[in-house]
């Protein structure tokens, strides 16, 4: 079990965003019983896996939303190779459409500009 300053220098994931994650509902600590003189959180490996797999969902594309929708089936093993695939694909195919509209819009925007280099009204 591990403090939240500990789980931070071991994940390089600051404490305030630490702690969105686990209002968001991405995961949660736990407190001692025993110990009644503070309220200190205290958090499992489990949780060093997920904010890993939060930090590569999100470098590839996938909004918390998303990340929330999977993680703890993610973990469970409750996801089949199949359906990771699925996950996976899904989102491939939503990066192609945003690609796609994003060239559209880099496209209008040459053309903006060259009208206006053109005095092309």
């Amino acid at each position: 079990m591990k403090l939240i300053s500990q789980l931070s220098k071991e994940t390089g994931v600051p404490i305030p965003t630490i702690r969105f994650y686990e209002k968001t509902g991405l995961f949660s600590s736990t407190t001692k019983e025993e110990v009644t003189t503070n309220n200190y959180a205290y958090y499992g490996d489990d949780v060093v896996d997920k904010l890993r797999f939060i930090q590569m969902a999100k470098a590839v594309g996938f909004t918390l939303s998303e990340i929330k929708e999977v993680i703890d089936a993610w973990y469970e093993k409750q996801f089949t190779k199949k359906a990771k695939l699925e996950v996976l694909n899904l989102k491939l195919k939503q990066i192609n459409e945003k690609m796609k509209e994003l060239k559209a819009m880099k496209k209008q925007i040459a053309l903006c500009k060259y009208n206006i280099e053109n005095d092309v009204v």
